[in-house]
């Protein structure tokens, strides 16, 4: 029984192990001093071509030993996921900004993976203890938690990305508004938006200017945009900006209303969640801190209360 334990127990050691290195190298490795100078000076003196070895060790460890084997079982599932399945985890994934560049696939081939691992970890964990009811727990709850937690992840972004966005549109707003009474065209304008902002709507705008060079249309890009974010006052800004485009109004009068217009909704939404907060505070304060009170002011009456009956 101890072997098959101690077997058990070096199981559970690698699969964390192997946890932690699919997380770290899903991240991308931060270039050193010495490769930086190395990229300059082969930039600058024009470096000999590489050869199909010494291109494939360049890369990450990520993309030349993990997103292959994530891939390899990608393929497997896809004929076995549905359409619709996919769909929503592609417009999940670039509503969280596609995180390590992640395809629909790829992303439910490593939610099958941690369930994998943190069942197998369970089961370790579970037969150290000793009890099956407790391992069978364990189990079930590692491959729930390694289906669920990655999608709670992307939710998670989800929020996070569009509160990024609300936050720095007034802002962006602005400095556009500035920029088109300044002279600039509005794409001149709306390049300088990117580049002054290093978030996720710069990162949104800087993929409109992108597509608009690649040849898409300027009012396609934008509507892409808008239909991408999922954001109402960024959909209400593009739709603005086509129909004036459309109608051949003023853009610097439209940005100044619309500007104004984010800025009021902004201020809605602060005052919507401080009244929430209010509500929201009577939960800990009914649950926590009134029966302490009640505890502590009627605790010693209610003991000599029940001493005086137990004497009579």
């Amino acid at each position: 029984m101890i072997p098959l334990i101690a077997i058990f127990a070096i199981l559970a050691v690698v699969a964390a192990a192997g946890t932690l290195v699919l997380l770290q190298g899903l991240q991308p490795a931060a270039p050193t001093n010495a490769d930086v100078v190395d990229m300059r000076l082969n930039a600058y003196e024009g470096a000999l071509p590489l050869s199909l070895d010494e291109v494939e060790l360049q890369a990450p460890f990520s993309e030349r030993l993990l997103l292959p084997l994530v891939r390899r079982l990608a393929r497997l599932l896809v004929h076995s996921t549905p359409e619709k399945q996919i769909e929503d985890t592609h417009r999940k994934l670039v509503l969280a900004g596609k995180p390590y560049g992640l395809s629909p696939v790829d992303f439910l081939a490593l939610r099958y993976i941690a369930a994998v691992i943190l069942a197998g970890l369970g089961l370790g964990i579970g037969l150290l203890i000793g009890k099956g009811v407790v391992t069978a727990l364990l189990v079930v709850g590692g491959a729930i938690l390694g289906i669920v937690g990655p999608g709670f992840l992307v939710s998670r972004r989800i929020h996070a990305r569009r509160d990024e966005l609300l936050t720095s549109l007034p802002d962006a707003m602005d400095l556009l508004t500035v920029s088109v009474a300044a002279g600039l065209t509005f794409e001149a304008a709306l390049a300088r938006v990117a580049e002054k902002f290093d978030n996720a709507l710069g990162e949104e705008l800087s993929r409109v200017l992108q597509e608009a060079r690649l040849g898409k249309p300027y009012m396609s890009a934008l509507e892409d945009l808008g239909n991408r974010v999922e954001v109402e006052e960024l959909r209400n800004f593009v739709q603005a900006v086509i129909q004036s485009q459309q109608l051949g109004v003023g853009i610097a009068r439209i940005l100044q209303l619309q500007s104004d217009e984010i800025r009021r909704k902004r201020m809605q939404h602060a005052e919507e969640r401080g009244a929430q907060a209010a509500i929201k505070m009577l939960i800990p304060m009914i649950g926590c801190i009134f029966p302490t009170i009640w505890i502590v002011l009627l605790g010693p009456a209610l003991l000599i209360l029940i001493h005086v009956i137990g004497h009579t």
